[in-house]
């Protein structure tokens, strides 16, 4: 008689799913990954930094969008797979476009943080956490995701402001996560002409390239129009895109 196979758990809202990492550094140090150096294939991960600071509330009830709805249409529209590096506090003040872009097969949320504030001093300025402060942080962030109904999360960080040292990988360590860093800095950050940006990514772009980005309107209000230019001129040049867990699982 047919016995039916039991079927797999659904993904837990929130909670890191299944996707590849790397192994721990040394002395079980977080691992970190810049680009698939070994990749011959024309890929590239385009990821997007949600940025919302602990303290930006105020600023977000006056009526400044950390958010960038039409950016993430763009990419929908497009069909390009990414990776939305958000921070906790982002998902608490947009929780519907939490909950959108973290039920969508297209995109993938990483850990940004849930403070945005620093993990390693100096740090453009940014408050900084202590050891124990850093820890807590990430785990509020994923807690954030699953309060907002994110399902597609994976175990991967972003360092906020991408500055670390050996204390802030040390920290995070039982996290289990993988910290991603890039290799193509767009330079979106309170850019006016979408244009450069275009030319700073299209320029910087290698096989397996990580590129960071923005979705943040206020902080980055020329993405979405650099975008629609990026898109259709690496396609033809031959890039396929991929959200990161492909490239580390590559």
């Amino acid at each position: 008689m047919y016995k039916k196979q039991p079927q797999p758990a659904p993904p837990q809202a929130g909670a890191p799913g299944k996707a590849p990492t790397m192994a721990p550094g040394p002395n079980g140090l977080t691992p970190v990954f810049e680009r698939a150096k070994q990749r011959t294939d024309k890929t590239v991960a385009l990821t997007f930094d949600a940025d919302m600071t602990s303290d930006q509330g105020p600023r977000a009830a006056d009526g400044e969008h950390f958010d960038n709805p039409q950016l993430i249409s763009t990419l929908r529209t497009l069909k390009v797979p990414s990776t939305v590096f958000m921070t906790g506090r982002w998902a608490e003040q947009y929780p519907d476009q939490a909950k959108s872009i973290g039920t969508d097969p297209n995109f993938e949320i990483a850990n940004h943080s849930y403070s945005h504030h620093a993990f390693k001093s100096p740090c453009y300025g940014l408050p900084t956490l202590d050891e124990a402060a850093a820890r807590a942080d990430v785990d509020r962030a994923f807690e954030a995701f699953r309060k907002a109904g994110a399902v597609n999360t994976v175990p991967y960080f972003r360092f906020p402001g991408g500055c670390y040292d050996d204390q802030a990988l040390r920290a995070i360590s039982t996290a289990k996560v993988t910290a991603v860093q890039w290799d193509v800095v767009s330079g979106d950050a309170f850019a006016k002409d979408p244009d450069a940006v275009a030319e700073q990514v299209l320029s910087g772009v290698k096989p397996g390239s990580v590129v960071v980005m923005h979705c943040t309107r206020s902080a980055a209000p020329v993405t979405e129009e650099a975008i629609r230019k990026i898109v259709p001129e690496l396609r033809k040049r031959g890039y396929r895109f991929v959200k990161v867990s492909e490239l580390i699982g590559n």
